[in-house]
């Protein structure tokens, strides 16, 4: 595996996590020391925490390589306020290190800590067949996790992430936020491009073509319910999202990939997402991946000048989600 690329991750979300540290009163977060010496940054468990935290958080999970706006679009009525993520180096940023793909855990029964681990950590610890595929390894003596958790994992566990790493654990910094606040809201409708590059390369497209990728989904309204608020935060992708990726080779290719990447495709899409869901029993693995992709797709095939299209936004199940 070869850091061929000359890009860290974890170099690169250095100065946003100061950003963080710096404005915590503002953002309304905590930065506190964990028993292993990490750095804790909560950011919407014990905390408020804001929108403006999670528009850092998200492009913290994005390594350094993308920006994360916040703004307004006429296409979607009764939800106006969009974030928008742009990255021109869109499979290091959203598959190097924002994709949730390493599984920690803690402890049994009661007591048992887990949560999927996002964020340029991933790129220093290897953990996960996605670094073979897209060839990308990162070297730095900081690592930044990002978690989606309401608090803070064991120390054992700390020591562990710390140790695949290899760093010391007070080099270690740990973001978090549960998918009900403002903060865990945003740094989940935030990956509406990384779910396309995700099914981008379960499709089997050569991930090395994608140059550029950019995407918008609106805001959804936090919830104190687990169920709703996650189904709101996925319903904001899956039925508000769109996307345009901009890639080389043939457009035959890139043609077939704008009709193919659209949530629309799958077998469960029509409803929103808490209640399917819930018709699986809360087995994610039940539910169709194909699912969790933009209802909207642009790709701009370089070589012949052409964009091609697929699928649409759907303002009625963007409604039905978000009340």
């Amino acid at each position: 595996m070869s850091h061929s690329s000359g890009l860290s991750v974890n170099a690169g979300v250095l100065s946003l996590v100061e950003d963080m540290r710096l404005r915590a009163a503002e953002l309304r977060i905590s930065v506190s020391q964990g028993p292993a010496g990490e750095t804790l940054i909560d950011a919407g468990s014990t905390v408020p925490g804001s929108i403006e935290a999670g528009r850092l958080m998200t492009e913290i999970c994005l390594g350094g390589l993308g920006t994360v706006d916040i703004g307004s679009s006429p296409y979607l009525t009764r939800w106006p306020f969009t974030l928008t993520v742009r990255s021109s180096n869109p499979v290091i940023a959203c598959l190097g290190s924002q994709y949730a793909g390493w599984q920690l855990t803690s402890g049994e029964g009661e007591n048992a800590y887990f949560s999927m681990g996002s964020g340029p950590a991933r790129a220093l610890a290897g953990r996960e067949d996605l670094f073979r595929d897209i060839a990308y390894a990162d070297k730095s003596e900081q690592a930044t996790i990002v978690l989606e958790a309401a608090s803070p994992p064991p120390e054992d566990l700390v020591r562990r992430i710390a140790n695949d790493c290899d760093i010391a654990p007070e080099n270690l910094t740990i973001v978090f936020a549960p998918t009900q606040s403002l903060a865990g809201s945003v740094q989940i409708v935030g990956r509406v491009v990384e779910v396309a590059l995700h099914k981008a390369h379960e499709l089997k497209f050569d991930l090395s073509r994608i140059v550029e990728g950019m995407g918008t989904a609106p805001l959804a309204p936090p919830h104190p319910d687990f169920i709703t608020a996650m189904g709101r935060t996925n319903d904001a992708v899956i039925y508000g999202g769109r996307i345009m990726l901009h890639v080389t080779g043939p457009a035959d290719e890139a043609k077939a990939l704008a009709e193919k990447l659209p949530s629309s495709n799958s077998n469960d899409y029509g409803r929103p997402f808490a209640d399917v869901f819930r018709q699986y029993e809360g087995d994610f693995y039940k539910i169709d991946p194909m699912l969790f992709s933009p209802a909207e797709v642009e790709v701009v095939s370089l070589e012949s000048g052409e964009t091609y299209r697929g699928g649409a936004v759907d303002p009625k199940l963007v409604d039905a989600s978000f009340g």
